[in-house]
């Protein structure tokens, strides 16, 4: 195994940690450690996020249903229009894309180059949120949970289109969803948010297995490595404040979507 694999695995586990120490964030790094250190075409790598990232947040989701933490309702209600989205997006949409997207002064902005570029929109995007942390901003409203099910729809429809396009999990987006359209606690709207990320990742996932072709174990070492972070994560809490990595974990994914953009515009 050379270096830069080595590298890559590497990634794989401090994505885990990442997601064991801060309850999230961890999955954006996925689809750059997949591209740049284990060479694989951008479709490829938002395929196999999206399979991490649904494992990954599975574990988290069982770990926090046994804690009485997750609202399964409110997940169902929210996963529905996202992993109907998310699944459409990667059987239809992505495919459908074509591969010379338009040209710029001589530049071809193709569809990998495309993909990347929107990847690294939504990681300045999730990257000002961690840096803000809108969790401070986000009160909680104590009372009986409702649900303002046309925004939550629209909700569920935008998270899944970009879910399905980037392989992200897009809990930066969901979380105050869950606050704002369904008035849950926050702590409880961090532990639901993740099983409403595990199923519409998976479920999206299982829209590629008919238009990719899967490296099983290349994919399952990637995710054993993943779900090991976590578990050193999960441990390293006792010992380290997540919330205040966050923000610096923040300045880190926006320094990393800076250098995309960079790394397209000059190959």
């Amino acid at each position: 195994m050379e270096i830069i694999e080595l590298l890559g695995f590497f990634g794989a586990l401090i994505i885990g940690v990442v997601l064991g120490l801060i309850g999230g964030g961890g999955s954006i790094l996925t689809v750059p450690v997949l591209v740049y250190l284990l060479a694989e075409d951008p479709v490829t790598a938002t395929a196999y996020s999206l399979f991490v990232v649904g494992t990954a947040s599975l574990l988290g989701a069982v770990r926090n249903m046994q804690k009485g933490l997750v609202d399964i309702k409110t997940a169902v209600i929210f996963a529905i229009p996202a992993f109907i989205t998310v699944y459409l997006t990667r059987l239809y949409a992505v495919p459908a894309i074509p591969d010379s997207l338009f040209s710029v002064g001589g530049f071809e902005v193709t569809k990998d180059i495309g993909i990347m570029l929107f990847f690294a929109l939504i990681m300045l995007l999730a990257s000002f949120s961690m840096i803000r942390d809108k969790k401070k901003e986000l009160k909680d409203v104590e009372g009986k949970v409702k649900f303002n099910y046309p925004l939550i729809v629209i909700e569920g429809v935008i998270v899944g289109a970009l879910t399905g396009i980037v392989g992200a999990g897009g809990g930066f987006l969901i979380i105050p969803a869950l606050v704002l359209l369904a008035k849950l606690p926050m702590k409880k709207a961090v532990a639901t948010s993740l099983l409403i990320i595990a199923v519409k990742s998976l479920i999206g996932f299982l829209g590629d297995v008919q238009n990719i072709e899967i490296d099983w174990s290349f994919l399952g070492l990637f995710t054993v490595f993943s779900v090991v972070g976590i578990f050193i994560g999960i441990w390293l809490n006792k010992f380290i404040d997540g919330k205040k990595l966050k923000k610096g974990f923040g300045w880190f994914v926006f320094l990393m979507g800076v250098y995309i953009v960079y790394k397209e515009f000059t190959h």
